[in-house]
């Protein structure tokens, strides 16, 4: 597993990260149940694996998933060494309160329920929640983190969205370290670019998150009709059907070949890959490492 500077930060992360969204046990979203075993027994097996990248977030699943984890951590009696854990400010549950205190309140609830009492890296997430003039202005969320690092109780600031020309925005302010951006640099969807050159070019690690696209670019158009959560468009779905006619014939499994499209890009430091279960490491780990021709790459349409 290769390691990779983390822009300027300092840290030393793994290329794969476990996203844990999926361990908050949100049925609705995802489809399926997590009981919170399985999800404990998940993130002890990353402590005990090659990966030393854990994303959560302070409302996944009204704060399941960060508990979960501070059960693993708990277990461990605390973060192995030289484990980066990175969670993200909310809003108040059912409010669009982001204020700068909110952000205050949200990293207190998280070390909590990590039962930790230091952050590596913190997001802003989903800064579309609130507006930019409010986000920059005095006594907002940007300046709450600012002096969060200040104070030591976290490490690193970034910023955790999906608009890229939004995300593009909170970057000029020169106040992030990391940008994490989700469904948009994909083998379907390549809409992330100008950002993430935007980052590379100002020493801003780049975090691509959901490289699956919500599960149509593992199990195919024909299983899973939708892209990013969304109902897929027709162009969507014939464009994923030839990308799996090409992955055929090299004997590449699909997911497979979405994750090393990620993998293999430079500009990425890291790709979150949610993870539901212990044997889910295993399988990515497998996916990560699996042989793909370099014709393949030229045979993909668009890629």
């Amino acid at each position: 597993m290769r390691h990779k500077e983390l822009g300027e930060t300092g840290l030393s992360v793994t290329e794969l990260c476990v996203g844990t969204s999926p361990l908050a046990d949100m049925a609705v979203l995802y489809g399926y149940d997590v009981p919170e075993q399985r999800a404990v027994d998940t993130i002890l097996r990353t402590f005990d694996g090659p990966i030393n990248f854990l994303d959560t977030s302070n409302n996944y699943g009204n704060g399941n998933s960060e508990r979960r984890i501070g059960e693993a951590i708990a277990a461990r009696s605390g973060v192995p060494a030289g484990f980066c854990v990175a969670t993200k400010v909310d809003p108040l549950p059912g409010s669009t309160d982001f204020s700068g205190s909110r952000v205050y309140a949200s990293v207190s609830e998280s070390l909590d329920r990590l039962r930790i009492d230091h952050l590596d890296l913190v997001y802003l997430h989903d800064p579309e929640r609130t507006s930019f003039a409010d986000a920059v202005a005095k006594g907002g969320p940007i300046e709450a983190l600012t002096r969060l690092r200040q104070e030591g109780v976290i490490g690193h600031i970034g910023v955790a969205g999906g608009p890229p020309d939004l995300l593009m925005r909170y970057l000029q302010t020169e106040s992030f370290e990391v940008v994490l951006n989700h469904n948009r640099f994909t083998l379907i969807d390549r809409s992330d670019e100008p950002l993430m050159d935007y980052a590379v070019d100002h020493q801003i690690a780049f975090v691509n998150a959901a490289p699956y696209g919500g599960g149509i670019l593992v199990k195919g158009a024909a299983a899973q009709p939708k892209y990013a959560y969304r109902t897929a468009t027709r162009e969507t779905l014939a464009r994923v059907a030839a990308i799996q006619e090409v992955c055929d014939r090299h004997a590449v499994p699909l997911a497979a070949a979405a994750l090393q499209f990620s993998l293999r890009d430079p500009r990425v430091t890291s790709t979150v890959v949610g993870m539901s279960a212990p044997q889910r490491i295993e399988e990515t780990l497998r996916l990560s490492s699996w042989p793909i021709p370099e014709q393949l790459w030229d045979e993909l349409p668009g890629v």
